[in-house]
């Protein structure tokens, strides 16, 4: 599945806009103000990915497994040392609302855990290439 983020900021403007297999969904995020760009940071954003990840695969997970959650909470938190600094201490927690057994949410968060994809994407080591646009804003 292709996954595709796109943000368009002019001063005030600030377009955001994500597409999965080809179906697009606009987001809103406030724009910086007179400094342009986002209000939202990047690493602000990769925790949200993290959290929105697990959350979902812990649905989708319960479900393989015959689970019924009543409702999920994921927080993710990184340290950002400085400018050019690499996130460590990556770090995620979940809390479920169901009445299954202690033995089977522990069960469904590491079997989540070991598939989230967003994680392994994170856990594995990755070329990020910058492509350039002949095109111009």
């Amino acid at each position: 599945m292709d996954i595709t983020a796109r943000v368009r900021n002019a001063g005030l403007q600030h377009d955001v806009e994500v597409s999965a297999a080809g179906v697009s969904k606009r987001l809103t995020l406030p724009a910086r103000g007179s400094e342009g760009g986002s209000a939202v940071n990047g690493g602000e954003l990769l925790m949200l990915a993290l959290a929105t990840c697990y959350c979902n695969d812990l649905y989708r997970e319960a479900t393989r497994l015959g689970m019924v959650l009543r409702a999920v909470e994921v927080q993710a938190s990184a340290d950002f040392a400085g400018r050019g600094l690499a996130a460590t201490s990556i770090r995620y927690k979940a809390r479920i609302d169901t009445d299954e057994p202690h033995e089977r949410v522990v069960q469904l968060l590491r079997e989540t855990d070991a598939v989230a994809e967003v994680h392994n994407t994170l856990r594995s080591a990755n070329d990020v290439a910058l492509v350039e646009w002949s095109e111009t804003v």
